[in-house]
């Protein structure tokens, strides 16, 4: 009896990752792309994550937000070549398995994630590319391995300096509430909402994306992977101690860092973005006008420009 069941539940399973692999697959030819996929085992802690491959030539790590595991970079990696790309889905999204978030300091947690994914890569040293949240990871590797990083690109506003506030929705999550939010497949009139919350004008996003984002609601448990790791790094009254950077960290980060922010963001401003790339020794600042928070979406040709003669020095 219970052989007859646990053989049900992987059947389940393996039916949801091929709806979802079927509508992720449908996502990346929409951008007329068509990455390898392969997966890696890091030990601290245990998690087997998977990263998706394009191109050749020197390697560029992407890690991805609360917008969606690493296919949502598609529209910037359709603008960029001459690179090796490999899109990390972070833990808990996409086809990765989710980590516990509550065993170590969340930069120093993040950092051993990122440097264990380069060795099991067989990568020595790549440029970082982050969107949201993963821009902190983004960081954390920098601050933490400094060989190991070439160069950073951060899209988007994220939790990276105190004069932040948590987003209404992170909040959200965080509470009570919360734990129902995450059980309610996405609709696609809810997707539309959330994009327009992001500073995204109507059209400007594609209606592949919105189609994919409900197929990853429906099979795939990214919401709830996402409110465990946000209850570990949310206090009622804001970020936990110690995991905004602070100034003599940023500081101390030495590799050429851009940073892409488009106006139409809602977290921030132009002004506090320009102070906190003023910080990084070697910081510059791409404003997008109009872009929204997932600002290679508003204006990719753009952002894939710029983006692209950054990583190349």
């Amino acid at each position: 009896m219970v052989a007859s069941g646990n053989a049900q539940a992987g059947t389940r399973v393996d039916a949801r990752t091929e709806r979802y692999r079927h509508a992720e697959r449908a996502f990346w030819e929409h951008h007329g792309l068509t990455p390898a996929e392969r997966f890696v085992d890091v030990a601290s802690p245990a998690a087997r994550l998977r990263v998706q491959e394009l191109g050749s030539g020197a390697p560029v790590l992407f890690v991805n937000g609360t917008g969606g595991p690493g296919a949502y970079f598609a529209p910037l990696l359709r603008e960029l070549q001459g690179f090796r790309y490999l899109a990390l889905d972070r833990p808990g999204w996409g086809l990765s398995t989710p980590v516990d978030y509550a065993g170590a300091a969340y930069g120093t947690l993040t950092a051993e994630l990122l440097r264990q994914t380069l060795d099991a890569l067989g990568v020595e040293r790549a440029s970082i590319v982050g969107g949201s949240i993963g821009n902190l990871w983004a960081l954390r590797l920098a601050q933490a391995h400094p060989s190991r990083v070439e160069r950073l690109v951060l899209l988007g506003a994220g939790p990276l300096t105190s004069e932040i506030r948590v987003p209404p929705f992170i909040r959200l999550l965080r509470s009570p509430l919360g734990g129902i939010v995450v059980r309610v497949p996405e609709r696609p009139p809810m997707v539309r909402r959330q994009l327009a919350g992001l500073g995204h004008a109507a059209g400007r996003v594609p209606t592949a994306f919105v189609d994919w984002h409900v197929a990853m609601s429906r099979e795939t448990d990214w919401a709830r992977h996402e409110r465990d790791m946000v209850r570990a790094i949310l206090d009622p009254g804001g970020y936990r101690p110690g995991l905004v950077p602070a100034g003599a960290e940023l500081a101390g980060i030495g590799q050429p860092t851009l940073m892409a922010y488009g106006t139409a963001d809602p977290l921030g401003s132009v002004e506090v973005w320009r102070r906190f790339t003023d910080r990084l020794p070697h910081g510059e600042l791409e404003v997008v006008d109009g872009g929204g928070h997932l600002v290679w979406y508003d204006d990719p040709g753009r952002v894939g420009t710029r983006v692209a003669r950054f990583l190349a020095g």
